[in-house]
């Protein structure tokens, strides 16, 4: 592999000074990769208006087809940061308005290209905010083969339609996942909760290996529901996980039946969900409505790998 640095047509032309990471990368073989670090697009799902595409403007690699917003990633910078960042400077689209749900990596060896796939939250107007596009369009799901595409983004396109419907969730027995490890939790079950809470936010916010959720793909970024019940939903008493991605529900009875309630509410909005309990008679339940059902353990295993 061989470092280039930007020629005329290449996909971005620096107004100040450049990132490390815009450059060519030259296989072995001969063919041309920009980004030294690799490179990173967002494929940003309306459910109302389809999906974002930027139309290319004629000077860049392969110009005039159309594709998704992104570039180059800067030095240190990971996929997802990378992708927002170019989606924001390509076509203002404000990083708050999605949330990542999964990635899709192409790992050539000697680079890389993350798609990263958001669901859009608050609607918003894309606009142009460089040289590189001469439109962007909301473009319907079924209408996105219509268009001349990228080639890599064509190729790309076949296996990224079907999972756009997919939509894991994991719903979590707290007090089973918390009890099944002796280290003092009933002296403060409320605080045991929280703290479970909070490694559950930094798992999901790192992404789920797709394997573990047996899905295709490289990470995912699953609802994740969390039941508390008893003296444990006194970790609802403050705000601390309010404005996370994790949904905290306290039972207001017995919290297997909260499972249970939650694992069909989510599988009848259309998610696939994983019920995460070691407790046979739940595990029953829980498969009876359709879910997935893994052993404390394959999350616990999980959280310490990511600690």
């Amino acid at each position: 592999m061989t470092i280039e640095p930007p020629e005329p047509g290449s996909p971005r032309r620096p107004a100040g000074p450049r990132d490390p990471g815009d450059a060519w990368v030259i296989a072995p073989t001969g063919e041309r990769y920009w980004g030294r670090f690799g490179a990173a697009g967002l494929l940003a799902v309306d459910a109302e208006r389809g999906i974002l595409l930027q139309h290319r403007v004629g000077w860049s690699h392969h110009g005039g087809t159309w594709a998704l917003p992104g570039g180059a990633r800067h030095e240190g910078e990971g996929a997802g940061a990378a992708a927002l960042r170019e989606a924001h400077e390509e076509a203002s689209v404000p990083q708050d308005a999605v949330r990542q749900r999964f990635w899709s990596v192409l790992d050539l060896g000697v680079w890389t290209y993350t798609t990263v796939i958001a669901d859009v939250l608050v609607a918003f107007d894309p606009h142009i905010g460089d040289a590189e596009s001469v439109a962007l369009e909301w473009v319907a799901v079924d209408a996105v083969d219509g268009r001349p595409l990228h080639p890599a983004f064509a190729s790309a396109w076949t296996h990224l339609r079907p999972l756009l419907s997919v939509r894991p969730a994991v719903v979590i027995d707290a007090a089973n996942v918390v009890g099944s490890v002796p280290d003092g939790w009933w002296r403060d079950r409320a605080g045991a909760a929280g703290r479970l809470i909070d490694r559950v936010r930094q798992w999901r916010e790192r992404g789920v290996d797709a394997a573990k959720l047996e899905l295709p793909g490289s990470l995912w970024f699953p609802e994740v529901s969390v039941v508390l019940e008893g003296q444990a939903t006194r970790a609802l008493a403050g705000d601390d996980h309010a404005e996370t991605d994790i949904r905290v529900v306290p039972a207001p009875g017995e919290g297997d039946d909260e499972i249970v309630a939650e694992t069909r509410r989510r599988i009848a909005s259309g998610e696939q969900v994983i019920v995460v309990t070691s407790d046979r008679g739940l595990a029953d339940r829980a498969g009876d409505e359709g879910a997935r059902v893994v052993g404390a353990g394959w999350l616990l295993g999980q959280l310490d790998e990511s600690a």
